[in-house]
C-alpha cells in the first residue's frame, strides 16, 4: 500500500492470526454465506458471484468476472466494484478465524484499469489481532494469480455478536433469515461480513 493511514497499522501489542481448528481446509470452496450478499450471493442479479477458497494459515484465494453491469467507465470496472471485490475477500478471512466481524476501515489503491471481460484473481491474508480487531490486506491481479497488480487494499475489521445485525439489519431481511427452516443457512447468514 502507498502510504496507509495509521489506523491500520497494529499496535505493538497485537499478535500473529490464529487459524481456528474448526475452520475450512486449505483448497475448500467457501461458498456464499448469504444467497442475497453483493459480494458472493448466488440469488443477487448483478453481484460479483465472488468464489473465495481457504489458503494456508489465515488465507484466501478468490476470483471473479467482470461483467458489463460492473462498469463505471465504458468497458471498465468501477472503482467501488472492485473496492466491493477486496472487501468480500477480506471479510471472507474471518472464516477462517470463525469470528464474526465488520469492515471498520478499508483503504484501497487502484493500480491499472480492470477491463469488462477480466478475471479479477485476489488474495487476501490476515496480518495481526489485537483484541475485537482484526488487521487485513489484499491484493487482485488480472492476466491470472500471478499477473500484475490491479488494486490492492488494507483493512481493520471489528468483531461483532450476532446483535450488531440483528440490531441494525431491516427487518424483513432479519425476519426471512430467521424463519428459515435450514438451520445451517439461518447461522451462514451472519458469519462474515455482510
Amino acid at each position: 500500500m502507498s502510504g496507509s493511514s495509521a489506523a491500520l497499522q497494529p499496535p505493538p501489542d497485537a499478535v500473529a492470526p490464529v487459524r481456528h481448528p474448526d475452520a475450512p481446509a486449505p483448497g475448500e470452496l467457501l461458498g456464499s454465506h448469504y444467497a442475497e450478499c453483493f459480494g458472493c450471493g448466488e440469488e443477487q442479479p448483478h453481484g460479483l458471484y465472488l468464489q473465495a477458497r481457504a489458503g494456508e494459515g489465515v488465507a484466501i484465494t478468490a476470483e471473479f468476472t467482470v461483467q458489463p453491469a460492473h462498469q463505471g467507465a465504458p468497458g471498465l470496472a468501477h472503482g467501488g466494484v472492485l473496492a466491493t471485490a477486496l472487501d468480500e475477500a477480506l471479510g471472507s478471512l474471518n472464516w477462517l478465524l470463525r469470528t464474526i466481524a465488520v469492515t471498520g476501515r478499508l483503504e484501497t489503491d487502484y493500480v491499472r484499469p480492470v477491463p469488462v471481460g477480466t478475471v479479477l484473481h485476489l488474495e487476501a491474508e490476515v496480518t495481526a489481532v489485537a483484541g475485537r480487531k482484526i488487521y487485513s490486506r489484499a491484493t487482485g491481479r488480472v492476466g491470472g494469480p500471478d499477473g500484475p497488480v490491479a488494486v490492492r487494499a488494507e483493512a481493520l475489521f471489528v468483531e461483532v455478536k450476532v446483535d450488531h445485525f440483528v440490531d441494525h439489519g431491516r427487518e424483513q431481511e432479519i425476519q426471512a433469515v430467521m424463519n428459515d427452516p435450514d438451520q445451517v443457512r439461518r447461522v451462514r447468514a451472519f458469519e462474515v461480513n455482510p
